[in-house]
């Protein structure tokens, strides 16, 4: 019997995109733990530093011969990290400064079993057009934009805002497939 592959995520995306990559033996164990950014970190360690707090947190509780996979999605502009929002006006506020701009996302993926830890970034770059107040306000209204990174997701109502990606699309989903599949191989997680 293959090991258990415990995703420390509640993200429904993130557990679509492990199911559609045909991941066996998926367990959601979601992590609880307070996300604290690491001060004067680029945007790579801060993903890392987080994706890895997860894994060790959910890794705890885990069997031993268990796969533990934890990833963290920041949006990165101006030099700071935006999160998921607090509030309305903060969502507002991010979607304003995104707005006809160009920004990046990153996600690390953190793998950790009993043979050790590890942990990889990927980075996208994300251009929105032009926003009315408006749009934002609606937008805001449908609710889409309070649990996401940034305060949009491109896979939903998001969609409508964003001009072009470059680098993977599941990236600014959340998720890396094109990474964390070289990433589980590397851990003998057969998924083709």
């Amino acid at each position: 019997m293959e090991r258990s592959v415990i995703l420390a995520s509640a993200s429904p995306r993130r557990r679509e995109l492990m199911q559609m990559l045909g991941v066996q033996n998926l367990v959601i164990c979601p992590a609880k733990g307070e996300e604290h950014i690491p001060e004067d970190a680029g945007p790579e360690e801060i993903v890392c530093a987080l994706s890895g707090a997860k894994a060790k947190e959910v890794w705890e509780h885990c069997p031993d011969d268990a796969l533990v996979v934890a990833a963290d999605t920041i949006v990165w502009h101006e030099g700071r990290a935006l999160g998921k929002p607090h509030s309305e006006e903060e969502a507002a506020e991010m979607l304003r400064s995104l707005s006809g701009r160009s920004h990046e996302v990153y996600t690390g993926i953190t793998l950790l079993d009993r043979t050790g830890s590890q942990s990889k970034a990927e980075r996208s770059v994300v251009w929105f057009r032009e926003l009315s107040n408006d749009e934002i306000r609606r937008y805001i209204q449908s609710g889409e934009p309070m649990d996401k990174a940034g305060a949009y997701g491109a896979q939903g109502k998001g969609a409508l805002f964003v001009r072009r990606i470059d680098g993977d699309f599941f990236n600014v989903m959340g998720l890396p497939l094109c990474l964390l599949g070289q990433m589980l191989a590397g851990k003998g997680v057969q998924i083709l």
